[in-house]
């Protein structure tokens, strides 16, 4: 067990930093997703799909290899990971490789790394991702244990990504320091979604049944093979991840696997005398070998130790953009713009009009339209009302608002736009669109708050109205 050797506490400076060195290499080989720098060189540079410029060798493992690349288009420097097809299918590893795929287009957050483009050729997958060059968290950890502001920092982020993760139906199940990168400055960023399940792989108990993980940050239910709730499992994983962190060494430790599983079934571990009481309260709290009685990702969130931060003399940029907002530079009484035809069309899909008047039929959308005969006024009048409800913050004109809350979610504070257009003076069309923030809590609030308060004045054809039920 790699972990436990690392973090052992009567190693050495030199010895610590010689298996760091040496695992952490073992791990670029292994997965080969790290872009460790390196000077080998791919041989001469080869252009990709007409698109990707290829570079030098990043790193290397069993079925992968990953270069440096950069986008011809765009300029951007990326990590390319090229999988071989045939190596991949020989050890009926290829359902593992498309779930990776479809995760990594789920989870687009900023403490994710980004898979920007999947292409395929007879032999290989070609896999265009974020490039991070910080290095892992793991190699952070290996020189010693971090301050406490440190770690709340990085864990923070942690938990934000599994926050989202989680909302969108899909668990990690391989959370460890050695699958967080930072990137170049600082910020953490979660990786390898290989093992990672979706909320359609539970069975019909409603668990997940599939033995995975790394043996030192595993929950013990998932050892027990009974089956287990992929959230709390990953919970418990970032609760061995905090505890590392403060201490520099891992919470359950033996030589002998199964005498460390005994330790990790029963939660026997202790805190460091230096664990500040609240720190040790959470890690309790999460290390908790019950994983109906485990605290839940919100009222980690709601945790006095989580909360707690080095105050920032900067605003975040959503509250900046907010702020720069002024319409009066426009003009305060400023007409409604009014829509002709070819705006009208422009609105619509194809020469249906009907997408005017309803959400579009998508699971995640970013934008509602709906008509009204009511005056502009009584529209803003609307929104104004369930902006105070919800405390909002509103800025206004006679047909711009926007709305932006005062509490972070998933991705930041969310932000609403809503213009006003007339079709004729008294037929108007709103358009209402997420500005920033997590659109799943958009249409959360689309339709729990925005729906019913507006449902008064949105107007309905005659037709639909004239409709059978």
């Amino acid at each position: 067990m790699r972990g436990a050797s690392l973090f052992n506490p009567e190693l050495g400076g030199r010895a610590k930093k010689a298996i760091a060195d040496r695992n952490c290499h073992r791990k670029h080989v292994e997965d080969g997703i790290y872009m460790a720098e390196k000077s080998e060189k791919c041989h001469g540079q080869s252009v990709l799909h007409g698109k990707y410029e290829l570079g030098r060798l990043l790193g290397h493992g069993t079925f992968a290899k990953v270069y440096h690349a950069r986008n011809l288009q765009t300029g951007k420097n990326v990590a390319m990971k090229v999988v071989g097809k045939e190596k991949v299918i020989k050890v009926g590893m290829m359902e593992q490789v498309k779930r990776e795929i479809s995760v990594m287009k789920m989870v687009k957050h900023p403490n994710i790394v980004e898979l920007h483009e999947v292409m395929a050729s007879k032999s290989k997958i070609y896999f265009a991702m974020d490039l991070v060059r910080g290095g892992e968290l793991f190699t952070k950890i290996a020189k010693g244990r971090l301050r406490e502001d440190v770690a709340r920092n990085y864990f923070q982020q942690l938990i934000s990504a599994i926050d989202f993760c989680h909302s969108r139906g899909v668990y990690h199940r391989d959370l460890k320091p050695e699958n967080l990168l930072l990137d170049d400055d600082g910020n953490l960023k979660v990786t390898d979604f290989g093992l990672s399940a979706f909320a359609e792989h539970l069975r019909q108990d409603g668990l997940l049944h599939t033995t995975c993980g790394t043996p030192a940050y595993v929950a013990p239910e998932v050892i027990g093979k009974k089956g287990y709730d992929g959230a709390k499992a990953d919970l418990w994983s970032c609760g061995v991840i905090l505890y590392v962190l403060l201490a520099g060494f891992l919470p359950f430790q033996d030589d002998n696997i199964v005498a460390m599983y005994r330790k990790i079934y029963r939660g026997d571990f202790k805190c460091p005398t230096w664990f500040s009481s609240e720190s040790r309260r959470l890690i309790t709290k999460l290390l908790d070998p019950n994983p109906n009685t485990r605290i839940t990702i919100s009222k980690i969130m709601d945790s006095s130790w989580f909360k707690r931060s080095v105050p920032k003399s900067v605003r975040t940029k959503e509250e900046q953009e907010f702020e720069a907002i002024n319409f009066e530079d426009v003009g305060k009484g400023k007409e409604t713009e009014t829509l002709n035809a070819f705006h009208i069309i422009s609105l619509s899909q194809g020469f249906d009009l009907s997408p005017l008047f309803e959400e579009k039929k998508r699971e995640e959308k970013e934008e509602l339209r709906f008509a009204t005969t009511r005056p502009a006024s009584s529209v803003i009048s609307k929104l104004e009302e369930v902006a105070m409800a919800k405390k909002f913050s509103v800025k206004k004109s006679d047909s711009s608002v926007r709305l932006q809350g005062q509490e972070s979610g998933r991705k930041g504070k969310l932000a609403i736009a809503a213009d006003i257009f007339a079709v004729t003076p008294s037929f108007l069309v709103v358009e209402v669109k997420k500005s920033s923030g997590d659109t799943l809590e958009y249409n959360q609030f689309c339709s729990k708050e925005l729906r019913p308060a507006l449902k008064d004045i949105v107007w309905t054809s005659p037709a639909a109205d004239s409709m059978p039920a």
